[in-house]
Formats: structure tokens, sequence, C-alpha cells
């Protein structure tokens, strides 16, 4: 450090013997010491306001290595999250079956903890209408009130949500089955999902099942919250806009 007033320069060093994430931070021992000679005021300085500084720091760093284990050591490239709900909604009673199954964690792509979403949603909609949303720009548009690049065929692209989900159709059955190469902007660079929509037809209705493999664990809650909420609820709003307007 150095003395302001006279320009002189003095070394010193701060040594933190015992930080632990097991300790609290304010309890952690932090000593100071400093060469011999003149400059006991940079000391004094650095035992008291100094150290509040030092754990400061300590308490970002240790929270950042938290997260840096949580997501396998690797962190998310943009800050941006999927479209994460502003506020809480109330779920439409219609859900039949909402699970997540992360008991057994895959690796996919980049070696990151992922997880896998089972979820299965009844549509009152015969199984050709509900697949041509997914597969129809016009209707992807609606749903999602935002513009998007919906290129239905195997290998064309996917984007929705001013690019905040992007992804690939690897693969089409007309009326009766979509997979996706599919993610969030917020997930690390070049890590996807293989999301699965299975449609049973149930005379006027449609049973829909969802099987998203490959979410990063930390992404599990607003992954599902995403399509529950801005696919599945927008979705089944539509239908009924529809239903009235034909009425």
């Amino acid at each position: 450090g150095t003395v302001k007033e006279s320009g002189e320069k003095h070394k010193g060093s701060v040594e933190i013997p015992n930080l632990s994430e097991e300790n609290e931070v304010d309890d952690t021992e932090i000593n100071v010491s400093k060469k011999k000679g003149e400059g006991d005021v940079l000391k004094d300085l650095m035992r008291t306001e100094g150290t509040t500084k030092v754990r400061e720091a300590l308490r970002d760093y240790l929270k950042a290595l938290k997260t840096e284990f949580t997501l396998g050591m690797i962190l998310p490239t943009k800050a941006t999250a999927c479209q994460e709900p502003a506020t809480e909604r109330k779920l439409s009673g219609h859900t039949m079956q909402d699970s997540v199954s992360s008991q057994s964690l895959d690796v996919v792509g980049v070696k990151i903890p992922t997880a896998k979403i089972l979820m299965r949603e009844i549509f009152n909609s015969p199984a050709d209408e509900l697949y041509s949303i997914f597969t129809t720009k016009e209707l992807v548009q609606k749903f999602s009130k935002r513009p998007a690049v919906v290129e239905a065929e195997k290998g064309g692209k996917l984007q929705m949500f001013d690019g905040c989900v992007s992804g690939e159709y690897t693969e089409l059955v007309p009326s009766q089955r979509i997979v996706l190469k599919w993610r969030c902007r917020s997930w690390p660079d070049e890590h996807y999902a293989t999301v699965a929509l299975n449609f049973k037809d149930m005379a006027a209705q449609t049973e829909l099942q969802l099987e998203c493999k490959g979410v990063p664990v930390s992404n599990e809650d607003s992954t599902r919250q995403c399509w529950k909420q801005q696919y599945f609820e927008e979705i089944r709003t539509l239908l009924q806009q529809s239903k009235d307007n034909m009425e």
C-alpha cells in the first residue's frame, strides 16, 4: 500500500488460514502482517476496514464456488433466463401428471448434471390440430405472442420468445410425434436437451406426453414452468379462443 501524504510504499500480506464453506465468513480468521519499517497506519487500516472488505470478497468467492459446483464447474455464458415468468400464475386444473425425474443424472454434451422432465396434459382438441400448433409458424406466433422461426422438417430450425428458446426438429410424425433439440439461451453454450412430444388421440381430446431429457439441474424448475405456463397454458387459451370464434 501507499501512504497518501508521503507517497511511501509499504509491503505486507493478508493470510486466511481457515477458509471453508462450513465456517461463517464473519468468523473467518484474517491475519495482517507487514515487513519491518514504518507504515503501521496501513497495517491498522487493513486490520479494520480492510478486513471488512476482505470478508465481503470472500463471501462473493464462496458463493461463486457453490454456483460453479452446482453447474458442474461450467457457468452459463449469458445472464438472460429462459423467459422466466415474471409472476406466478394459477395453473390449469387439466393437468393429469407433472413429474420430474432426477434420480439418475445423465451427462449430455458438456459435462454438467442434467435431469429429465416428464409431463402429461389433456387438450380439448384432436391430435392433428394440436400437432399443427407446434409446427405452423402462424400458430406458434399466436400462442407465444412473439415472432418465431418454425421450419417444421427434419433438420429445420426453431426459434421462439425473442430468441430465448431455440432448437432443431429431428423427427416429425404428423399428428403423432415431434422430437426436438431444444435449449434456453441462458444454458451453457451448445448444450441442448432432447424434447419428445407424443400426441395420443382421444376422440375430441388429445393427451400430450412430454419428455425433456438433458435439462441442466439448475434450470429444472424454470424449464418446467416455461413449458407449463408459456407453452401449454397459452396453447389452451388459443384453442379456447378458436372454439369461441367458431361458435
